[in-house]
């Protein structure tokens, strides 16, 4: 059995755990989109047509209301590209499956794992060796808080001080 328990305190303790954004539905960039895919394998001929424009809104975030951004902190989550100080998109308003990413709340706290179900257990399980599958079990209080739909990160390095 699957216990989910939504009387959580988790508001009062999400701004010392998170940083989270509201997404701005007006805050609208429109993108140049080429018509060609680029191989990850062999190179292929370059072409420079545009095929139209790409709204990274429309993309990435089609239900603003419920999508918030959250950046992520620690490195449980290294194995399926999620990196500390990433931008995770969350949307609240999809409900939490089998084998998705998820921002999960358990006892106040909050974490970024893998939703598992082995009938008859659920687990959070990190993507890292280094930590071990969290167990829920029914003396926890635990809330899926939202499904992670897109993280973003850069892979230019920081300039150090």
């Amino acid at each position: 059995m699957t216990y989910f328990s939504c009387h959580s305190q988790a508001p009062y303790f999400m701004s010392r755990f998170m940083e989270i954004l509201k997404i701005d539905p007006t805050d609208n960039i429109s993108l140049p989109l080429f018509a060609n895919r680029i191989s990850c394998g062999f190179p292929s001929p370059a072409d420079d047509y545009v095929e139209g424009l790409l709204n990274l809104n429309e993309k990435l975030i089609p239900r603003p209301s419920s999508t918030f951004l959250i950046k992520a902190e620690g490195d449980s989550m290294n194995g399926v590209g999620i990196y500390e100080g990433d931008l995770l998109i969350v949307d609240k308003s999809i409900t939490a499956a089998h084998n998705q990413i998820v921002v999960a709340i358990i006892n106040s706290e909050f974490t970024i794992k893998r939703l598992v179900f082995r009938f008859p257990k659920t687990f959070l399980q990190p993507e890292n060796p280094k930590y071990k599958p969290i167990e829920i079990t029914p003396e926890m209080d635990f809330h899926v808080w939202g499904v992670v739909t897109f993280t973003i990160h850069g892979f230019l390095k920081r300039a150090t001080k």
